[in-house]
């Protein structure tokens, strides 16, 4: 239990990282970019890789690029999404991704759905659109906002509802969860496919920023070094959780989607303040509800 619980802590910690960050105007690409070979060593040194697969990796070879690509710019987009919506409902909506693997399962994969599943997707759904459900004039994540589609002026996304960015939380980290399973379908080791995946999303958005002329912040990259070793620590914690407790495993992903969501909820409310309305609440139970239906 106590890996679950470092694992929890973790996957908050990053979220209470991008918001702090956020809230102090420092560029989060940076410290997402910089974050990448710190996480790139510890994969290394943790999960120690067998470099010596590399070459049968094959057909995986896409869908590593792929995650590559997905890897870091849904960090940017849950940076978006805490900012203008707030931690709680941002780590409900990445918990509630679970379900679109499931989903894809019956639909693409030809696994049987079974009644209980389909009752976890409906919640799901049903808790995903009470999360997004805002009000024309609200108060989110502790600040004024006059309406849903004007954010914080210094934001640099005045023009795109917070519900896009919740939305895209939840279906990046979807597809994420989507890529790591045909990967490991397909023989793959979880920690080569990480490894490289980790070095292709750094390189990648490095080249980016460095294309984009971008104005280096001490502050964003030194972050970045506490942002690798949160990711790499829930990653690894995690997984040596499963190892563990390998006879629940239905109770390491349920105690993981509802711990986050349990803590995210009080750290969000009591440490920043922030205030969701009503129906917003009841999408944060329905995500518990959700995982509790699906995992248990």
């Amino acid at each position: 239990m106590t890996y679950l619980i470092i694992a929890v802590l973790c996957s908050v910690a990053v979220s209470v990282l991008l918001k702090v960050l956020r809230q102090n105007n420092i560029d989060i690409r940076q410290t997402i970019v910089a974050g990448y070979p710190v996480a790139f060593l510890l994969t290394w040194l943790l999960l120690k890789p067998d470099l010596s697969a590399t070459a049968d990796l094959g057909s995986s070879w896409t869908i590593i690029l792929l995650l590559g690509i997905l890897l870091p710019l849904v960090f940017v987009i849950l940076g978006r999404a805490i900012e203008s919506v707030g931690m709680i409902a941002s780590d409900a909506a990445q918990r509630l991704s679970l379900i679109i693997p499931i989903a894809a399962a019956f639909l693409l994969f030809d696994e049987v759905l079974t009644l209980q599943r389909t009752w976890g997707i409906f919640i799901g759904f049903m808790a995903l659109i009470a999360l997004l459900y805002r009000k024309p004039d609200a108060i989110v994540a502790g600040r004024f906002v006059k309406t849903p589609t004007h954010l914080n002026e210094n934001s640099g996304s005045k023009k795109v509802a917070p519900w896009f960015w919740l939305l895209g939380v939840w279906l990046g980290y979807g597809v994420i969860d989507i890529l790591f399973k045909q990967v490991a379908k397909q023989g793959a080791a979880f920690p080569l496919t990480i490894f490289i995946a980790f070095g292709i999303a750094g390189l990648l958005l490095f080249l980016y920023l460095l294309v984009n002329k971008t104005q280096w912040q001490s502050k964003a990259l030194a972050s970045g070094l506490l942002l690798g070793a949160l990711n790499m620590g829930n990653i690894y914690a995690y997984i040596k959780a499963h190892q563990l407790l390998s006879d629940s495993p239905s109770m390491v992903f349920t105690g993981m989607n509802v711990g986050v969501i349990a803590v995210a909820t009080v750290v969000g409310v009591f440490v920043f303040k922030e205030k969701l309305n009503k129906i917003n609440m009841l999408g944060v139970g329905l995500a518990i509800v959700c995982v509790l239906v699906l995992f248990l």
